[in-house]
């Protein structure tokens, strides 16, 4: 599968603009999705501003254009708009992977793990979308305070998915990023890392941080 394009739903937030980043720096061509066109643009000058000219720029569309015009679709956004999302973008996603960042967290208590009735976001978007359209799940656990500077992550990232050849491309993909990433199985495994999230957000409101994170050690 030749990926060229990565596509981000909702990239105008902190999380969609810090992949962005990574993603464009990478080389990719980057699509910064949004429901208003001027905020798709302002995000996109913003990154483009990070970059210097040996990167291709960032481009803003509206989120069907950018769901259709992808390789790869990745999902930025609060949960509370997240089965409306995939409604609408789901016949422009067909055949493609979904990269769900997406993170069941449901205020004011962010801190306590509070999963849909699906059982994760991933699983959630597993019901909603085409049976042809693979969903993975990743970068739940990674502050976009860490993906918007040029300094090693220093974390991991967890990768779950529908498929074992989805999650070895999107592992592939973040290692360009450069990221590491490790096959944490299959999309009913997104419960747990979706779940530590909340774990995390808990951790840094006790240390006064932003930047807490998952790292795999033993191997």
């Amino acid at each position: 599968m030749t990926i060229n394009k990565i596509s981000i739903i909702g990239g105008t937030g902190k999380e969609g603009k810090g992949l962005a980043y990574r993603w464009a720096r990478a080389g990719f061509d980057v699509i910064i999705g949004s429901r208003q066109i001027e905020k798709a643009s302002a995000a996109a000058a913003e990154i483009n501003s990070l970059l210097n000219s040996n990167y291709p720029n960032v481009k803003a569309m509206d989120n069907n254009s950018a769901a259709n015009e992808g390789d790869i679709v990745v999902l930025t956004i609060p949960f509370e708009f997240h089965i409306p999302m995939l409604q609408q973008i789901k016949d422009n996603i067909k055949g493609k992977i979904l990269i769900d960042v997406t993170v069941p967290l449901v205020p004011p208590k962010v801190t306590k793990v509070q999963m849909p009735h699906a059982g994760s976001a991933g699983l959630e978007a597993k019901a909603v979308v085409e049976e042809t359209t693979e969903v993975v799940t990743a970068f739940q656990n990674i502050s976009y305070e860490r993906l918007l500077s040029n300094d090693d992550i220093g974390c991991d990232v967890l990768v779950c998915g529908t498929s074992k050849e989805a999650r070895r491309i999107v592992i592939e993909l973040i290692k360009k990023a450069g990221m590491v990433a490790y096959d944490a199985g299959p999309i009913e495994n997104s419960v747990v890392v979706e779940g530590l999230t909340s774990i995390l957000i808990g951790i840094n409101k006790e240390f006064g941080v932003k930047t807490a994170g998952v790292k795999i050690v033993g191997i």
